[in-house]
């Protein structure tokens, strides 16, 4: 080969940028990124919460009208889970795709071991939990949510549990599940029948202790000791609502907003324009707090001293803010239309906002409320930040 050729060759080789020859991903920790997902567009953002901006956009990931995320325990990658019963591994490093499957026809979420090696994807269809091994997606195991005679339960508000669990609730049976996988091969299962009607969600203390599941079908919460699971599923705030006539629900609560501060527990009512409290040690209702809508997500600042609420439509442009200590609302914002989301920073001193009719993520400092940043996003929904990897639940 002539050596004009050989060394024109080389100059080109040299002017390549780096990550079109090299796999090796740009020196950075985890700890302060996320995604946020682009339901319309199948597509996620990684975003860094130090510089409050986007570093990468990751496509292909199906149908994410309904789309949460499980982390490994390293913080690499996101587990993307579709509403089209896509699963979906995510380098955040890289910006990539790792691999994705399509392992049923409709999921409503996700959870990843204690160890880190399974993730488990619960169905509507077909209805049960699908668990496989997390470094490769392969299929370790199939447990169908039968009941009755023959039918199957869509799968709700599932969560890891300690001693790699799986905890869950099937809709349409009225019942709670807890998968063991220890031995994948052999999962164990324990069921809990007669809950309450149509439990449509769920959330797990942050200790892994307590398992809430939302009632649709009836006023109440379905409430689980799984560290005493003998003991049987009790109900706390029963008839909530009594005497009062009910308001359409535009838009389900989700009791994943995790709204768990020091000693008490912070859950939205449904068809009811209030924040209900419970105590976490003998779970009795110790207050109301009116608010401006149906609350949708009520979230826990990580130090517990604020509650950030958002709210179904009609009133899906506002975000209220409860003060823990006196119970009341202190600020009133409006991000933009149709709230979908919040998530805080690791330590709490901002919070992330998706506005999905406006296409834009807005980023509130929760000591002052003024506004940190804002940038577009085509219709955002969910936001989730690594730092859901080290806590029980997420």
């Amino acid at each position: 080969m002539p050596k004009t050729l050989l060394l024109g060759l080389w100059m080109l080789f040299l002017s390549w940028p780096p990550l079109a020859w090299s796999t090796e991903p740009t020196l950075r920790g985890t700890g302060d990124l996320g995604v946020i997902i682009e339901r319309s567009a199948g597509r996620v953002l990684i975003v860094s919460t130090s510089s409050n901006s986007i570093v990468g956009r990751v496509d292909g990931l199906g149908d994410l009208s309904h789309a949460s995320v499980v982390y490994s325990r390293d913080q690499r990658y996101a587990y993307v889970f579709g509403r089209d019963g896509g699963l979906s591994k995510v380098d955040i490093l890289r910006g990539m795709l790792e691999k994705r499957i399509v392992q049923g026809g409709n999921s409503i979420g996700g959870a990843i071991s204690q160890d880190g090696r399974l993730v488990a994807v619960a169905n509507y269809e077909p209805g049960g939990l699908k668990v496989f091994a997390a470094d490769t997606l392969e299929p370790v195991a199939d447990i169908p949510a039968a009941y009755g005679d023959g039918k199957r339960s869509k799968v709700v508000g599932i969560a890891d549990l300690p001693g790699d669990r799986f905890i869950y609730s099937l809709f349409d049976a009225d019942q709670i599940w807890i998968a063991d996988l220890r031995d994948p091969k052999s999962p164990k299962v324990e069921k809990f029948n007669n809950i309450g009607k149509a439990p449509y969600d769920g959330l797990v203390t942050p200790d892994g202790r307590y398992y809430l599941a939302g009632l649709f079908g009836e006023d109440g919460i379905a409430l689980l000791d799984t560290w005493q699971p003998q003991q049987g599923v009790k109900r706390i705030l029963a008839n909530y609502g009594q005497g009062e006539e009910k308001l359409p629900v535009y838009k389900m609560p989700h009791l994943r907003g995790w709204a768990v501060a020091g000693h008490h527990a912070y859950l939205p009512a449904i068809g009811r324009h209030e924040v209900l409290v419970t105590d976490t040690i003998n779970w009795k209702e110790t207050a109301r707090i009116p608010v401006r809508g149906q609350p949708v997500f009520v979230v826990a600042r990580p130090d517990g001293r604020q509650i950030w609420v958002n709210f179904a439509f009609p009133d899906n442009g506002f975000v209220q803010v409860i003060d823990t200590l006196t119970g009341r609302i202190v600020q009133t914002l409006e991000p933009g239309k149709a709230v979908l989301h919040l998530e805080f920073t690791p330590r709490g001193e901002a919070v992330w906002i998706s506005a999905r009719d406006d296409n834009k993520i807005v980023v509130y400092d929760t000591a002052n409320f003024a506004k940190r940043a804002e940038w577009p996003a085509e219709s955002p929904s969910g936001i989730f930040f690594t730092s859901r990897a080290h806590r029980i639940g997420f």
